[in-house]
């Protein structure tokens, strides 16, 4: 017996109608792991392993949806994932699930490949990436967000200190959602300029000394890093909405400290 002749011969429970009249806002697959190529910014694939979160809403009168086709559409779409084509795999999605809304967040470790300062030892350095897209009333809606790990060197332990002054691995999450691309690696390298250095995963000596040396002439509080790199998305008039938060892993205290900055705008208002 054919495979579309035995589904036919089996009662298909979640068509059936429910007498509750309770709609579901969302409801689907979570925490699926799964292989993946995500497209770079300059054109290459890069091999990961992401989590998938996969999900639609469900009309009052249908009993159930059918979550064999969420892992259907991530073996037979999402096998290779590019931020420019990602909307429409959530608008197809929604339509195969016969839904109004359809929703998938990704999450993922990227790496870059990056050069010491000074002696140009090249090493990987992993960042998390989320990527969750939106499909509501034939609008596509997308947001990208990046954990960037970066040092931070306290201004007021250095006007203080007549040695040195603490500094303390920090990292900062933005979550941006723009009316042009934005890659991954854009958003990477506008967190790092307000850094008081970029991390490494590979340092030499000289490489060392230079980051240190940099970070002492660069110091920065928690307030700065985030108002720094919000003052670089505020010129984007692309940008209808980031999230900007900083944590810093204090060296000399028990707690972090922490500060965000969120903001938006209407599409068309610059």
């Amino acid at each position: 017996m054919s495979e579309h002749k035995a589904n036919r011969s089996i009662e298909d429970v979640q068509n059936s109608e429910d007498t509750r009249r309770i709609g579901i806002d969302r409801v689907g697959i979570k925490s699926i792991r799964h292989p993946m190529l995500f497209r770079q910014r300059d054109g290459a694939l890069q091999a990961t392993v992401a989590v998938f979160d996969m999900t639609v809403n469900l009309s009052h009168e249908q009993k159930g949806t059918h979550m064999s086709r969420f892992v259907e559409i991530l073996n037979e779409e999402l096998s290779e994932l590019d931020i420019r084509t990602f909307p429409q795999v959530i608008a197809d999605m929604t339509a195969r699930l016969e839904a109004e809304r359809g929703f998938i967040e990704t999450r993922f470790p990227f790496f870059v490949r990056k050069k010491a300062p000074v002696t140009s030892a090249s090493s990987w350095l992993d960042y998390e990436v989320t990527l969750t897209g939106e499909w509501i009333e034939g609008v596509a809606k997308l947001w990208l967000k990046v954990v960037v790990p970066v040092t931070s060197l306290c201004p007021c332990s250095k006007k203080i200190s007549d040695y040195g002054a603490h500094n303390q691995r920090s990292h900062v999450t933005l979550t941006v959602r723009s009316e042009e691309l934005f890659w991954v690696e854009d958003l990477i390298e506008l967190v790092e300029r307000q850094a008081s250095s970029q991390i490494y995963g590979l340092l030499k000596r000289a490489d060392e000394k230079y980051v240190t040396e940099r970070a002492y002439n660069n110091p920065k509080f928690v307030e700065d890093i985030v108002r720094d790199i919000a003052n670089d998305l505020n010129q984007r008039v692309d940008i209808l909405y980031y999230k900007l938060e900083t944590e810093n892993f204090e060296s000399i205290h028990n707690h972090s400290a922490y500060a965000v900055i969120e903001k938006s705008r209407q599409v068309g208002v610059k």
